[in-house]
């Protein structure tokens, strides 16, 4: 799954945000959800094949964190495009700030 279609849902989002403070348990996300425990365990599943959680299990509790490994790629592609048009937006600024042929006249 790819990890901006996983992304792209609110609800997973959030769960992204909330494993950015630790991890948590499948129980303790399903509680801060007003959706069913089997929709959040859903999400979590999208966001685990899409590599951005990965789970842990300690007994019958799931212990999801964050997929530091998924969230490095996500974060390549971010800078290589910010890259890319911070290099096209320079050149354009260089362009617009020249004068006018005309101007002088």
């Amino acid at each position: 799954m790819d990890q901006f279609a996983a992304l792209a849902e609110p609800t997973r989002r959030q769960i992204v945000e909330m494993l950015g403070e630790g991890p948590l348990a499948a129980g303790e996300i399903a509680a801060r959800f007003r959706i069913s425990a089997p929709a959040v365990s859903q999400h979590l599943k999208v966001l685990k094949e899409a590599g951005l959680v990965r789970v842990e299990v300690a007994g019958q509790r799931r212990i999801y964190s964050l997929d530091l490994a998924g969230l490095d790629a996500f974060e390549t592609w971010v800078r290589k495009v910010r890259g890319f048009w911070n290099a096209h937006l320079d050149l354009l600024e260089t362009e617009l700030g020249k004068p006018e042929a005309d101007e002088g006249e």
